[in-house]
């Protein structure tokens, strides 16, 4: 053996060695309990992040405990095609070469995104592959493969036969820099300063109240004045109560306005009067539908405004708030301005543009029945959740839960399977790209007196279908004059039917013998986002839960304990991590330095650390030996026959070991990881390798003292194989160098290790 470990030689020719051996092969065998985990899938076009590590780690953990256990295990790889963010990301591509999605017909662009995806995906299962990770390749899914299409789609149409499905026009958090909607919890909030306007509503028919012919309304939001229908007070306002006799006029076009009355109205702020925006405020939409107002949106989908906005048709929301208070100056409309308001925006959670509510024709589900059975299962203790502390979120989130809009307005992903009859549906809003490569849009009715169907329906960018549309559902095209909807699933959708898509749903061999799962490892954040989701599919689809407990990781922050961002410049890679101390230090590292689901500061002293024992428990390999072959004499098989010969510090080492066996089994069981690795990393130090290989060195009795280290160090091996996989299987490989069968797949040490006869079992 040589001085040193260095992980750079060993790693990939340990991990071809596995692969060879079948070790991560699945086997469906009704003589062994399966144990099953799923990878959540990472991007399949970006890189692996520090979080991912973890996740990774973690699994591989539990995958080799169980192996050796005597488990069938089935690990599933997989990765995600992340519709939103995959597109965006291709998008700056285009950029680059002065291009944008909008110079391609719908399908060429979801070529080209499928190319640019295939062609980054090996670079994430590679980095799998270097973290060791043991994951049975052959049951490889990707999010867009066929078989996940079928059974998401089925899904769909099996909830709208359900009468879970349906449309509606629905105030959306709409992005349109990415031209998707978003769900409540994609949504983030900053605080941030803007100018709040206090503008002047001018009273109607020369009336005054109080002495003034106008009142004060101040907003953020002085552009959406335009479409402005009321003005509303809070009923418990008595000093404005007044009001509701009198008629206003907008200040930008004119138009009478009543005041009404309603508690959502916040008396604190601004003058305790506020304007109604029904179109594009979410308390204002509530408002309108529980008044009966009338809805008028002010913005196209592209961000700018339309033409209800006179002379500021065209132009971005930020240039409009900018002239519309120069118009409202000249008019002598505005009382004042306070340029360091500070309030919360709402904005997208990818590229942090700001969010427009906007009213526009989704699909949803109404998660009511969906949601119930797996909020009982957690209840019930069927699923448990740990740590248990996280169950409260899971809880909060499943009572708050309201209808999900699964309709996403971006080409990478799986197309909703509704079609539309272009004769029955004459109204659909169309753009598409001409023979001649220019965008036309417009009504399909009017497009079909100039352009053919089969034109427009090869060049389509994007249809939009008003509320009442009617629709076919089916995979396949029902009719020569029929148009597919340009809308795909939520990744949220697709993903959270992967236990499903995996497994080969809903008969294969695979699924009735390894679903449900054993348990979902997971980061903390995603817990709404796709753990409840899962819960929701799996058991309205089979009855059963997907999985029986869900450990929720906490987050690795900066090494200053903010979150990791490209703009604080404190993001952590892996690869530096990983070529300079291995993988075993960086995934054991990580394991280590967490705290039970909490986040985390990255723990680079604890890496280091596990450098050093990884080079630790390689001496002791080339210590033992050179041992036993110094004695020169045949060390023989600790058995029960050497009982006798034992010594007190023999006999407490075994007993040690016995104890660690047993406190490392309980906290893996209770998914206490940190403190399983830190149960091995002092046993195999200070116990084993400071006190007790210290003290036979001068021993008469070498080859009892080394029969007994022998046995130590191999089980330690052995327990500390799936925390530490690549350095432990390299030492077993040059320990027995003639064997075929490697560390991946030994026993896992029992309590009983008196006697352990055959060390190589």
């Amino acid at each position: 053996m040589e001085k040193r470990y260095d992980h750079q030689k060993w790693e990939s020719k340990i991990y071809s060695l596995w692969e060879e051996s079948g070790a991560f092969k699945a086997k469906v065998d009704k003589s062994k309990k399966p144990y099953t985990i799923l990878l959540p899938p990472p991007n399949a076009s970006g890189k692996m992040h520090i979080g991912n590590v973890l996740m990774i780690a973690i699994e591989d953990l539990l995958i080799r405990w169980k192996r050796m256990q005597g488990f069938s295990t089935l690990w599933t790889p997989g990765t995600d095609h992340a519709g939103f963010e995959t597109q965006i990301t291709f998008e700056r591509e285009l950029r680059k070469n002065g291009k944008s999605r909008m110079d391609f017909d719908r399908q060429s662009l979801y070529k080209n995104i499928w190319d640019f995806v295939i062609e980054n995906r090996e670079l994430i299962n590679d980095q799998i592959k270097q973290m060791g990770a043991s994951v049975d390749w052959d049951k490889y899914t990707f999010m867009l493969d066929n078989k996940v299409i079928k059974i998401v789609t089925d899904t769909f149409k099996k909830l709208h036969k359900d009468k879970l499905v349906y449309r509606d026009d629905y105030m959306v958090n709409y992005c349109p820099n990415c031209g998707t909607t978003f769900a409540d919890l994609e949504v983030k909030h900053i605080k941030r300063k803007d100018p709040l306007v206090y503008v002047k509503f001018p009273i109607s028919d020369n009336k005054k109240f109080k002495g003034k012919d106008h009142v004060v309304v101040a907003t953020v939001r002085p552009e959406t004045i335009f479409v402005d229908t009321h003005l509303a007070i809070n009923p418990k306002d008595k000093h404005k109560r007044q009001l509701l006799s009198f008629k206003f006029q907008n200040p930008l076009t004119g138009k009478k306005m009543e005041i009404i009355e309603d508690e959502f109205v916040d008396m604190e702020f601004g003058t305790g009067v506020v304007k109604i925006t029904p179109a594009h405020d979410k308390n204002d939409f509530e408002v309108a539908k529980k008044h009966g107002l009338k809805i008028i949106s002010l913005l196209n989908l592209d961000g700018r405004l339309n033409e209800k906005s006179e002379d500021l048709e065209g132009q971005k929301v930020i240039n409009a708030r900018e002239k519309t208070i120069d118009i409202l100056k000249q008019k002598g409309l505005v009382e004042k301005i306070d340029e360091d308001y500070q309030h919360t925006v709402s904005v997208c959670y990818k590229g942090g543009h700001d969010i427009e509510p906007t009213i526009l024709p989704n699909w949803f589900i109404k998660v009511d029945p969906l949601k119930k059975p797996a909020h009982e299962v957690v209840k019930k203790g069927q699923v448990k959740i740990y740590p248990k502390w996280q169950e409260k979120k899971y809880h909060k989130w499943m009572k708050d839960m309201h209808d999900w809009p699964i309709s996403r307005q971006v080409v990478w992903g799986i197309r909703i399977p509704a079609w539309y009859d272009v004769d029955e549906n004459k109204n659909l809003k169309i753009t598409f790209l001409s023979k001649q490569k220019e965008t036309i849009t417009g009504t399909v009715g009017n497009l079909l007196k100039e352009y053919s169907l089969a034109e427009i329906e090869k060049g389509l960018q994007t249809l939009l279908a008003p509320k009442g549309a009617v629709y076919k559902i089916s995979t396949e095209k029902p009719g020569e004059r029929y148009l597919q909807e340009t809308d795909t699933f939520d990744t949220w959708f697709s993903s959270g039917q992967w236990p499903l898509t995996t497994l080969g749903y809903p008969d294969s061999k695979d699924f009735q013998y390894f679903y449900p799962t054993d348990v979902l490892e997971t980061g903390w954040e995603i817990l709404p986002f796709w753990v409840s989701r899962m819960l929701m599919f799996g058991i309205y689809l089979t009855g059963k839960a997907p999985f029986k407990d869900i450990y929720l990781h906490g987050l690795v922050r900066a090494m200053d304990g903010r979150k990791m961002s490209k703009s604080l410049g404190n993001v952590i890679s892996p690869d530096e991590y990983l070529e300079k101390y291995g993988a075993d230090a960086l995934r054991v590292g990580l394991i280590s330095g967490t705290a039970n689901g909490k986040d985390f500061n990255f723990p680079k002293d604890k890496i280091l650390a596990y450098r050093n024992f990884a080079n630790k428990i390689w001496n002791m390999a080339r210590f033992m030996n050179l041992m036993i072959e110094e004695s020169n004499k045949n060390i023989p098989i600790y058995s029960k026959t050497l009982e006798s010969k034992l010594k007190k510090q023999d006999k407490d080492i075994i007993m040690s070991l016995e104890k660690t066996i047993k406190k490392v089994n309980n906290s893996l069981e209770k998914y206490r990881f940190a403190e399983a690795s830190e149960t091995i990393y002092h046993f195999m130090w200070d116990e084993l390798a400071s006190n007790y290989l210290e003290s036979i060195k001068d021993r008469n009795d070498k080859e009892i003292a080394l029969s007994i280290f022998r046995h130590i160090y191999l089980n330690s091996l052995k327990l500390l194989h799936p925390f530490m996989p690549f350095v432990t299987e390299a030492i077993w490989q040059n320990i027995f160098k003639s064997s075929d069968k490697p560390l991946i797949i030994s026993s896992w040490p029992s309590l009983q290790t008196l006697p352990n006869k055959n060390i190589n079992k």
